[in-house]
């Protein structure tokens, strides 16, 4: 009898103890009341560290590629004064990152926002996030990124979680495509996670070195799900159907007024051959992710006008079947590439 009166006592304090700690998670009480134990110590968990990122001494560029190159933080005062020096002069760059974070917040009315460690920890998401994935934000928050995206995107994934010392003085950037498990349903609804579908994301952002002991390193980034809203389909863009080798098989008018080609002469042609050389490994780049993902986006390069001279350009793809031949054969259908191509002006 004492020790089922010792158990139960043990049982409620337990339970008040993770009362107060749900309680304390900046969270709506209709969603606190839902999580479980291992859910509040994990979404506490996320929120602790999302406090110390927030927290964090990013520090000089000097100081950052130290501890990027040596794994370990400089904890001698006279070296931290002899980087102090360096603030002055990079005051106007910090200020200028400031205002590309900006917008890069701004961009997430497109899509949502993501910080993970360089582990792949999910340290924190927008709310907004269960609109494109059909997960809440209190389902992914804690877990590790790996768990949720497509095997074969892991490498990438890994690659773009490193960063080196160069990376720190020259701007550690990040623009990649992965795929990640989606509960959306074709109707808009959330299915269960065992059912549930691949989604293509175009990620963006940039790596954060802090160099204070108990800070943490994260990548932040916007991911906007692709392919991207019809809202690209203005005066400035054309469409285009290619084949898998990237060769024209279709283009609109559109591309007369844009580029002064007629759509007749560039079939057959590579769109290679319109590509600025130094642009080449972007247009790749994009290629590759056609070909692995079915879906990407290319990132600003230079197409060549017809009566001389280039145009930035920007191209938003997909991978589609062509239409099924009138046949009675099941044959396989043979696969295209659909582009959306935006002049930037």
């Amino acid at each position: 009898a004492i020790s089922r009166e010792a158990a139960r006592r043990r049982r409620r304090v337990e339970s008040d103890i993770f009362g107060d700690l749900s309680r304390l998670l900046p969270l709506q009480p209709s969603v606190r009341t839902h999580l479980d134990k291992p859910s509040i110590i994990r979404l506490a968990l996320s929120y602790i560290r999302m406090h110390t990122v927030l927290k964090g001494n990013t520090g000089t560029k000097a100081e950052a590629s130290h501890t990027v190159k040596y794994g370990q933080v400089m904890e001698s005062g006279e070296e931290r004064r002899d980087c102090g020096g360096g603030r002055d002069e990079e005051k106007e760059t910090e200020d200028l990152e400031a205002l590309e974070e900006t917008d890069m917040y701004l961009r997430i009315l497109e899509g949502f926002m993501m910080v993970l460690s360089t582990e792949g920890d999910i340290i924190f998401l927008s709310d907004n996030v269960s609109k494109y994935m059909g997960l809440t934000q209190t389902e992914l928050m804690g877990h590790n990124i790996f768990e949720f995206t497509h095997p074969c995107d892991h490498e990438e994934i890994k690659n773009n979680l490193r960063l080196t010392a160069g990376e720190v003085w020259y701007g550690a950037k990040r623009d990649f495509v992965m795929r990640i498990k989606s509960a959306l349903t074709h109707r808009g609804r959330s299915a269960n996670l065992k059912s549930a579908t691949w989604k293509v994301l175009h990620c963006q952002g940039s790596m954060k070195v802090c160099v204070a002991p108990s800070s943490v390193s994260c990548l932040l980034l916007t991911c906007q799900p692709l392919p991207l809203s019809h809202t690209l389909l203005s005066t400035h863009t054309f469409t285009s159907q290619h084949s898998m080798d990237m060769r024209f098989t279709y283009c609109d008018q559109r591309v007369t007024l844009l580029l002064g080609y007629s759509p007749e002469e560039l079939l057959g042609r590579s769109i290679y051959d319109l590509c600025h050389t130094l642009d080449t490994n972007c247009l790749t780049k994009n290629h590759l992710n056609l070909c692995f993902k079915s879906q990407s986006v290319s990132g600003q390069y230079r197409m060549l006008v017809r009566g001389g001279g280039y145009v930035w350009v920007e191209s938003h793809s997909a991978v589609i079947p062509n239409v099924r031949p009138k046949s009675r054969r099941c044959a396989p259908h043979p696969l295209s590439i659909l582009c959306v191509t935006y002049v930037l002006r």
